[in-house]
């Protein structure tokens, strides 16, 4: 190749990168994987769990992890649907749930009930969790338009420091109540369409996709997070940072659950999924002054804020960093890895 054209190529990508920059999203240079995850938590203990493993379930082999345990152990997840309800209790902490991919590996079950706890097809109550690479999926049929929804949960958390990476959420109702506790999810995947993000979890939702499904109802448009934080000493509230939101029907970015919801969006790309107005507070009739419901330096078509309601927040940089470090769950303390 002639001197000549080497350097119109160099130049030609450069010209590309710097065109680019700030559109492709940013990736910290070590991709969080399995065996990555699995050399921080350092341990050699290894449950199999698959059709031809000792564990045919994921329950049974949650069962077989000692009561009070302290030290990291692998509950690994051969490749398959698995039917089933699995519920990690608290006596039983530091189990790492490793499955071969979202794509490849799943929990499923079809509960709804009006309770959110009793409908849920996986939930941890135990501290010290982490998931990498499986959907979580409950299949209940919905109702139809305008009748009432019972909750069908995919994912219940209660526990305190809980990390799902590269795993993914599917309900049409209620899909992750993040009920409480400091929690991390990192490149995954959620999909519903009322409420689908809820509870009073302290959380972190980090490169994540957030997909919205037509709502069936006619009068009241879903919404993706319904954040309840109870006073203005809590510190919990959803915190989504370099994500994606997009789906096939509009929905909010959130509603009020209570005097002190705390909902932020920053950093995210936000398609015509997202309706004009951005928030709602259709289910809560008290005052609007100590919300937070808040964007910043959003980008795509639904974060035009000329039609937003009035007490939502276009944050400033000063205002939205106490929210965008993994130091709003102190994640430096207990992450084995983050971005």
């Amino acid at each position: 190749m002639p001197m000549s054209t080497r350097i119109a190529s160099v130049l030609l990508l450069l010209l590309l990168s710097s065109m680019f920059a700030g559109v492709l999203p940013h990736k910290s240079k070590d991709i969080i994987d399995g065996p990555l995850i699995t050399s921080k938590i350092k341990t050699n203990r290894t449950i199999l769990v698959g059709p031809s493993e000792e564990f045919k379930t994921v329950q049974a082999a949650v069962d077989a992890v000692p009561m009070g345990n302290s030290d990291w152990i692998i509950v690994h997840c051969r490749s398959g649907i698995y039917r089933e309800k699995v519920v990690i209790p608290k006596e039983k902490q530091y189990i790492f749930l490793r499955g071969n991919g979202k794509g490849r590996t799943a929990i499923v079950w079809d509960d709804s009930s009006t309770n959110n706890t009793l409908s849920a097809t996986f939930t941890v109550w135990a501290d010290n969790f982490v998931a990498f690479g499986i959907s979580f999926k409950n299949d209940a049929l919905i109702a139809v338009a305008d009748a009432p929804h019972n909750q069908s949960v995919a994912t219940m958390v209660a526990g305190d420091k809980v990390a799902f990476y590269h795993c993914a959420f599917y309900s049409p109702h209620n899909t992750l109540f993040d009920y409480k506790g400091r929690h991390y999810y990192e490149s995954s995947y959620i999909q519903g369409n009322i409420d689908f993000i809820f509870g009073r979890g302290q959380s972190i939702f980090q490169s994540c996709e957030i997909f919205v499904l037509h709502d069936k109802r006619i009068k009241i448009l879903g919404s993706i997070t319904a954040q309840n934080r109870p006073s203005s000493d809590d510190s919990s509230g959803f915190v989504f940072l370099k994500g994606k939101v997009y789906g096939v029907g509009d929905a909010y970015l959130g509603r009020a659950k209570g005097p002190h919801s705390r909902v932020i969006f920053a950093k995210s790309y936000l398609s015509r999924t997202v309706t004009a107005a951005g928030w709602t507070n259709w289910s809560y009739d008290g005052s609007t002054d100590n919300l937070l419901y808040g964007e910043y330096d959003c980008r795509g078509p639904g974060s035009n804020t000329t039609l937003r309601v009035p007490w939502s927040k276009q944050l400033n940089e000063e205002e939205a960093s106490p929210f965008i470090t993994i130091d709003f769950i102190d994640g430096k303390e207990w992450l084995p890895v983050y971005y």
